[in-house]
């Protein structure tokens, strides 16, 4: 008997999606089937590019092929994927934005600005279109950690008389930032609501085209920025930054307790820990826990979300960062493999979220 596509349904709804506890066939992941006797050959969309578990699914589907049509099939199963989101489809600011990722820490120092910067890369690197807005506005850092100290952005008017800021791009990543509008020696003596313009301004006045995700450089604790943010645009997850030690985590969780207050509301995607342990470049193998050891997971198993990677204290993080070149665009770096290992894990709790939470809305605060 001849196969047919309906044989080809049947055995891929037997294959799950790991993440989202769903078949393939019931989340319309499986287009453009094509038969040619014994040859076999159909497209599965992935709900992201940085998906990391892309061979088991791939292998899953050969398999229940083999097991439930035809074990002497050659199959070809082609890979893609369409970023999933769970904003509002009528939403009038960034509407071209799919997912926003809000990235926060506690304190200060724990280096949440060089994990944005590389986790931006990271993803981009893997196929999908990335921002990054640097709502840090009285110590902006990414213009140094791009390499684009230098660089002013292009304001154009649009057909209708608006003007827009043109963000900045380097390394595939459309940027802006408050450092590249003032002088980098000067300091930035805004109070609250001057800063929350900005902030305003860097979402709503920018012209970012479509983007899979637009990460969100937040200052340190709990302030102003933080609560504009969540008024402004609907925010996709919070990934909260933490070291290991014990004042850290006292400082990460009042972060994520912010997001978690039932007023506001945001999911939490996960902890990343940064400066995990310390390892030589004589001794790649060695780990030395110069800030104690454990603190993201505990913090991640108290407040029962995903501890997504832990992030190594070696130098050339702090000199691929001071060179404007961050360290997930070096060749051959562990710790850049580390990065992307952790931007997958990202990438992976968004389409979770999108696919088990109710969609993403601007939160009202009365204040």
């Amino acid at each position: 008997m001849a196969i047919t596509q309906q044989d080809i349904l049947k055995a891929l709804s037997y294959v799950e999606e790991p993440d989202l506890g769903k078949d393939l066939v019931t989340l319309n992941m499986i287009e453009n089937i094509q038969i040619n006797g014994k040859n076999i050959s159909f497209t599965v969309i992935l709900t992201t590019p940085a998906c990391p578990l892309k061979e088991l699914i791939q292998n899953a589907c050969i398999r229940a092929i083999h097991t439930m049509v035809d074990k002497e099939a050659n199959v070809t199963v082609n890979l893609t994927s369409r970023v999933t989101t769970a904003r509002d489809a009528n939403s009038a600011i960034l509407k071209e934005v799919k997912n926003i990722i809000a990235i926060a820490s506690g304190k200060g120092g724990v280096g949440k600005s060089t994990v944005t910067a590389n986790l931006a890369i990271a993803l981009s690197q893997m196929g999908a279109k990335v921002g990054l807005i640097d709502a840090d506005i009285s110590g902006p850092s990414m213009p140094l950690m791009f390499n684009a100290e230098d660089e002013r952005p292009r304001v154009f008017q649009t057909p209708d008389g608006r003007n827009l800021i043109e963000p900045i791009e380097r390394y595939g990543i459309k940027i802006i930032s408050i450092g590249f509008l003032a002088p980098a020696e000067n300091a930035v003596v805004w109070r609250g609501p001057m800063a929350s313009s900005a902030l305003k301004q860097f979402i709503s006045d920018c012209d970012w085209g479509q983007l899979d995700y637009l990460l969100i450089d937040l200052p340190p604790g709990t302030s102003d920025i933080h609560l504009t943010l969540v008024q402004t645009v609907p925010v996709t997850g919070a990934i909260i930054v933490t070291t290991p030690q014990k004042v850290a985590l006292a400082d990460a969780q009042k972060g994520l307790q912010m997001f978690r207050q039932p007023q506001i509301n945001v999911p939490v995607l996960g902890i990343i820990e940064n400066m995990a342990y310390f390892t030589p470049a004589e001794l790649p193998q060695n780990k030395y826990f110069i800030f104690g050891e454990g603190g993201g997971q505990q913090l991640a198993t108290k407040w029962q979300v995903p501890l997504l990677g832990q992030i190594p204290l070696v130098q050339s993080i702090r000199e691929s960062g001071d060179n404007g070149r961050p360290e997930v665009i070096q060749p051959e770096s562990l710790a850049g493999r580390i990065f992307e290992e952790v931007a997958q894990a990202v990438a992976q709790q968004v389409s979770v979220r999108n696919a088990g939470l109710a969609k993403t809305k601007v939160v009202p605060i009365n204040t």
